[in-house]
């Protein structure tokens, strides 16, 4: 049978073709044609498994495999793992909840993928201002929104509108996400059999379906622990392409030491990916300069300046010359391994313009000055070690000061995520978190000028994020507010799936769990004619149809 797919047989093709499923499941129209394809058949009819529970054609483990076994000359791995060409809905909504969903197969369940992923009826749709809250209003691109259901299909949900012009795709700058690390304590409690392929696999759905989001000059951000770390990175090869990651950034995300443990875990890992690398400008990725650092002040008008060292790493020939010390007559030479910052007739143009300094007293080595107003220009270059940011420890207390209990385990500071936006993003661009948690990165997102998108399936959204928001925009000031000197202001957009409840308990619960745009209209469901409107408007739908 292989052999006759593989040989595309004439009286294979026409008996595939008579049948509904098959033409759906293994050929593809274009035009008028109909694209055979092969190597899907070939892997539903070589999977040993694909009428058992788990519906995969990979072996129950994990590892490194060829990208494409049907291309010999492909020299790329990737990680081959249990439920890999499945997609994982990933229902939970409380952190205590423990599920045991379906994966569903590529191929074998591909109609149920595509219902799944139809875009959905919003609802409970809420603008919050600081001194309103308008019902159902009309929603733009200038918005920021915050979403409660689950992130996989509002993430579907959000890429086009109705005519096919993208409503989010592609207008992404950033986006950053702080995942469940699958450690076993924390809220991934999802199939114990093979939690490890499990989380994978629900990240791998996510990822893909995120990286469509992005610009071509956006970038994204994860968060993570040594526990997935190495499985994450060669996963973002996969889907990012090796070529498009930039760092791993370590954030020293701790600073008291654990005991009970071999060793105490002091930082977490920051992936760093570009959609396409080609298109970044090196010199848009540039922090703040810190201005606390510039504290002289010659008072010739060129405003304050820091004194760095004139010696710079390596050794060039023509960086090494000798430097007199007009105030001694003593020569200086660079340090072993070493050379001069610049050559010496670019030193001579600085010696005349007063910017060497040879230490407080005349009579050190030769500093060069670093002018404020020059630097600021040009940013402050980032490096993958982030040992000067607030700890989760601070992230705690801001949200125990904020609500007057403890909320998180491990919330991120706001620090750490202004750094993030600062490093990628300019006012007005768009951020995207759909792993909101306490909404870290919406508050600082609206703090500093951000337009955002925040998801979050748990129940705990509107009690802890919504909430948040609301006291952002009343002017909250913990975090960076005072670094920012934030005020207050600005508004925000809630709003949800719309559910069904007809499905819960059910098999079909986590396919069946939310309301299809395309069906809005049915009376059965109830759906006002308000909140109708918002839909319509929100994904493009002509209102006239109503």
């Amino acid at each position: 049978m292989i052999e006759d797919v593989i040989l595309q047989k004439g009286e294979l093709i026409k008996l595939l073709l008579s049948v509904g499923t098959f033409k759906n499941m293994f050929f593809q129209k274009i035009d008028d044609a109909f694209i055979f394809n092969a190597k899907a058949l070939i892997e539903v009819l070589s999977a040993e498994n694909k009428f058992l529970e788990s519906r995969t054609t990979y072996a129950q483990s994990i590892g490194l495999t060829k990208k494409d076994d049907f291309i010999q000359t492909n020299d790329d791995v990737v990680l081959s793992f249990p439920f890999k060409d499945t997609v994982f809905v990933g229902g939970q909504e409380k952190d205590d909840e423990k599920t045991n969903e379906n994966f569903l197969h590529e191929v074998i369940n591909a109609n149920d993928i595509a219902r799944v992923f139809e875009p959905k009826v919003m609802t409970n749709i809420k603008k919050y201002s600081k001194d309103k809250i308008e019902n159902n209003p009309t929603i733009t691109e200038n918005d920021n929104l915050i979403i409660k259901g689950n992130n996989l299909l509002a993430l579907h949900s959000l890429l086009d509108k109705a005519d096919g012009e993208a409503l989010y795709r592609g207008k992404v700058k950033l986006i950053y996400i702080d995942p469940p690390y699958n450690t076993g304590n924390d809220s991934f409690n999802y199939n114990d059999n093979f939690s490890h392929s499990t989380w994978l696999t629900f990240m791998k759905n996510r990822i893909e379906v995120a990286r469509e989001f992005l610009s071509d000059d956006g970038v994204i951000f994860i968060t993570t622990d040594d526990n997935e770390q190495a499985y994450l990175k060669v996963l973002m090869d996969e889907v990012f392409g090796r070529e498009n990651f930039i760092a791993d950034v370590i954030w020293n995300s701790r600073k008291s030491v654990q005991n009970d443990t071999i060793i105490s875990l002091a930082t977490n890992h920051n992936l760093f990916y570009a959609k396409q690398k080609t298109s970044l400008s090196k010199n848009n990725f540039r922090l703040a300069v810190d201005e606390s650092k510039f504290k002289y002040d010659d008072n010739d008008g060129r405003g304050k300046y820091k004194a760095d060292p004139f010696d710079a790493p390596n050794i060039r020939p023509n960086l090494t010359y000798p430097i007199v010390n007009p105030n001694t007559n003593e020569t200086y030479m660079p340090p072993v391994g070493r050379c001069c910052r610049t050559g010496q007739k670019e030193y001579e143009n600085f010696l005349r313009d007063n910017r060497i300094l040879f230490g407080k007293t005349g009579k050190s080595k030769p500093q060069l000055k670093k002018y404020l107003n020059e630097e600021k220009s040009k940013g402050s270059v980032a490096t993958t070690l982030w040992n000067d940011l607030d700890t989760t420890t601070n992230a705690t207390k801001h949200l125990e000061k904020m609500f007057g209990k403890k909320m998180f385990d491990t919330p991120k500071p706001e620090n750490l995520i202004e750094r993030i936006i600062q490093l990628s993003t300019s006012k007005n661009d768009l951020v995207m978190d759909y792993h909101l948690g306490s909404g870290t990165t919406c508050a600082v997102a609206h703090k500093m000028g951000r337009r955002y998108i925040g998801i979050e399936q748990m129940d705990y959204i509107e009690d802890i994020a919504v909430e948040r928001m609301k006291k952002v925009i009343e002017g909250e000031q913990g975090g960076i507010s005072k670094a920012v000197e934030w005020q207050g202001g600005g508004e925000f957009v809630y709003m949800e799936l719309k559910e069904l409840d007809a499905y819960k308990d059910t098999e079909l619960e986590h396919e069946m769990r939310y309301l299809p745009i395309e069906e809005i209209e049915d009376e059965t469901y109830g759906i006002s004619k308000e909140e109708r409107e918002a839909n319509f408007a929100f994904y493009g739908i002509d209102s006239k149809r109503d």
